[in-house]
């Protein structure tokens, strides 16, 4: 709690004999003296009132003028501590060269005001994904709350009641765990920015937990008992299916990046991308199953390689990234026919890694082989030294037939 006190200096004498008035401003263990700009003898200070004593030739003037600046510092304090902005320096700021006291209540962002310049931000540099995400926790909270929510408010009973509410709400635990971690994030931003001091920041104890999820792999025999199926060429089924496949056979490349796939992407014989989620560049070299997949809809005249986005489309832009959606579930409805329940596009990139682990090759190399990270650093810097073809020859036993 922060304290405001007058009191008079007798750590700094002058050389009159008088000892100079102050405001004494403490937070927790810290102090700051402001100077009232006026000095008095020691028997002219009243200890217990703190004002100047009356028989002071100027004590009706003086004390009014200490009482004025008083209650002037102690606004602007209890403004900054209102909007979460209360430091030393930002009071200070208040204070001009005359020592009289600014406008002391800045003009700060609502937490839904500074989230949606940070989605739109988003959005400009074509972050999509990471917008939606922002846009999704920021929602979720502001309808919990209210739109005018403050940083300052932001407290962990809030956080406690507001993770408890989407419990009970059924909300699973690993969503609840990203609406926190991104509203943590924006809080993180705002102390950055300057709009809620660091000592208010409330996730110190305030847990993030997650749920391990369940294993989403088929076998191998699966996949090859889902490539020999005699479905109808050019049926529903049959491009879901195709889909899965090329997943698999591309390393559990994601529907997103194989979606965004063009001629250009093919080169020497392997398929070079940059991965949308994590910008990091893919070599993946391509063996005849998954050559066989491409090769059917190579007669078309599309941009991209399989027709799942128009030509006109404009990439990594909200209306890409629902139309993707929106394939995404309607290929997973028809994989659901053609494998059970079990098979989404995304079980092609966990079978994957199954598949190789199952075959004895180390968490590294799957890791390297995937664009994840394993370990520390140095770990991460031998990584590196592992060649394409080492990777291409774990990626051929796996889907050997």
């Amino acid at each position: 709690m922060v304290q405001l006190k007058i009191v008079l200096d007798t750590r700094r004498q002058k050389s009159d004999g008088t000892y100079p008035i102050t405001f004494r401003v403490t937070d927790v263990k810290k102090v700051l003296y402001i100077q009232f700009g006026t000095s008095v003898l020691a028997d002219m200070w009243d200890i217990e009132q703190r004002t100047i004593r009356k028989n002071h030739p100027n004590a009706l003037l003086l004390n009014t003028a200490l009482s004025k600046k008083f209650y002037q510092i102690q606004k602007a304090i209890k403004d900054l501590v209102e909007d979460g902005n209360f430091s030393f320096d930002t009071l200070k700021q208040c204070i001009n060269s005359s020592s009289e006291i600014k406008k002391a209540k800045p003009i700060l962002p609502s937490f839904k005001t500074y989230a949606d310049k940070l989605i739109a931000d988003l959005y400009k540099s074509k972050k999509i994904g990471n917008a939606i995400v922002y846009k999704t926790a920021t929602n979720r909270l502001i309808k919990y709350t209210n739109p005018n929510l403050k940083f300052i408010e932001i407290n962990y009973q809030l956080l406690d009641e507001f993770k408890n509410h989407l419990l009970s709400s059924e909300v699973k635990i690993n969503s609840i765990s990203n609406y926190l971690r991104t509203i943590r994030a924006i809080y993180n931003k705002a102390i950055k920015a300057k709009i809620i001091d660091r000592s208010h920041y409330p996730f110190h104890d305030t847990t993030i937990k997650t749920e391990k999820t369940a294993k989403r792999a088929i076998t191998k025999q699966d996949i090859h008992t889902i490539e020999n199926l005699p479905l109808k060429v050019g049926s529903k089924e049959w491009h879901a299916r195709n889909y899965f496949l090329l997943s698999f056979y591309l390393i559990g490349i994601s529907f997103t990046d194989l979606a965004y796939l063009t001629s250009k992407n093919v080169v020497n014989g392997r398929v070079e991308f940059r991965r949308r989620k994590t910008h990091k560049l893919y070599s993946i070299k391509l063996f005849s199953q998954a050559y066989t997949i491409l090769n059917v809809y190579s007669k078309t005249e599309n941009k991209y390689l399989l027709p799942v986005l128009p030509n006109s489309i404009e990439e990594d832009t909200l209306e890409s990234k629902k139309l993707i959606y929106q394939w995404i579930k309607t290929t997973n409805k028809f994989l659901k026919r053609v494998g059970g329940d079990m098979v989404t596009t995304y079980v092609a990139r966990h079978t994957w890694a199954t598949s190789a682990k199952r075959l004895g090759y180390s968490n590294e190399l799957i890791a390297e082989a995937m664009g994840h990270e394993y370990g520390n650093k140095i770990t991460n810097i031998y990584l590196d030294s592992f060649d394409k073809e080492v990777i291409d020859k774990m990626h051929l036993e796996v889907i050997r037939r």
